[in-house]
């Protein structure tokens, strides 16, 4: 059976990104590969290296079906090192209160995602943040919006950082809280499981969010 020797590779994390985020929805290769922008050949190796993991299994129609959520994500998170695996671009914001600033993001027109501790404190309020960490799709981005945001660039310790991701497959499965966009549940938790200043306390409060979605998608898939 081939196999990948990494399954949290950039391209492999994206299929994985995908299983983690309809946990109640069945696939085959193509669609898998489709969804996540990969090649089928890809997916296969990515599939076969996970059902002799014990994450996936084929069920009777030879279907893709995820079997251990819970350890796949966090085996990917602990295996995810946000801080070095991303570049940041530092800079600084007069305002004073993150959610005045929040607030400002919900009029921004353009491609960006909210990860960190800030975008916790939208979707599952727990640790106060002290700076707001934005996925860019790509580094030229971050003067257009500087100038849109009144940010000044800063060697260090910015407390707003563009981030540019290390594959562009952090943007799958945004959505909008407080009209903000955020990363995905699942690459939230995946950032802030290793996050210093209490990140895995704020990733504890998510994984809690995203259990009871899995649960309610399962019943959903049950009662089809």
């Amino acid at each position: 059976m081939s196999s990948v020797r990494n399954i949290f590779a950039p391209k492999s994390s994206r299929i994985l990104r995908v299983l983690l985020i309809d946990i109640g929805r069945d696939w085959n290769e193509r669609e898998l590969a489709a969804e996540a922008e990969v090649s089928v050949g890809l997916a296969h190796y990515v599939c076969n290296t996970m059902i002799t993991s014990g994450y996936l299994v084929r069920d009777e129609r030879n279907r893709i079906v995820v079997v251990d959520p819970m350890r796949l994500l966090r085996r990917w998170a602990s295996y995810h090192e946000y801080d070095r695996v991303n570049r940041f671009l530092d800079y600084f914001t007069f305002e004073k209160e993150i959610d005045r600033f929040l607030d400002v993001l919900a009029d921004l027109d353009q491609e960006y995602a909210l990860s960190g501790l800030a975008a916790a404190w939208l979707v599952a309020p727990y640790v106060r943040p002290i700076d707001v960490p934005l996925y860019i799709s790509s580094e030229d981005l971050a003067p257009k919006l500087a100038e849109e945001l009144d940010l000044n660039p800063t060697p260090r310790g910015g407390n707003v950082k563009f981030i540019v991701p290390y594959d562009e497959g952090v943007f799958y499965g945004v959505h909008v809280a407080r009209g903000v966009k955020i990363v995905s549940n699942v690459q939230l938790y995946v950032d802030l499981y290793n996050y210093p200043a209490r990140g895995e306390e704020a990733a504890s409060r998510v994984l809690e969010l995203m259990l009871k979605e899995w649960r309610s998608e399962k019943e959903v898939a049950r009662n089809v």
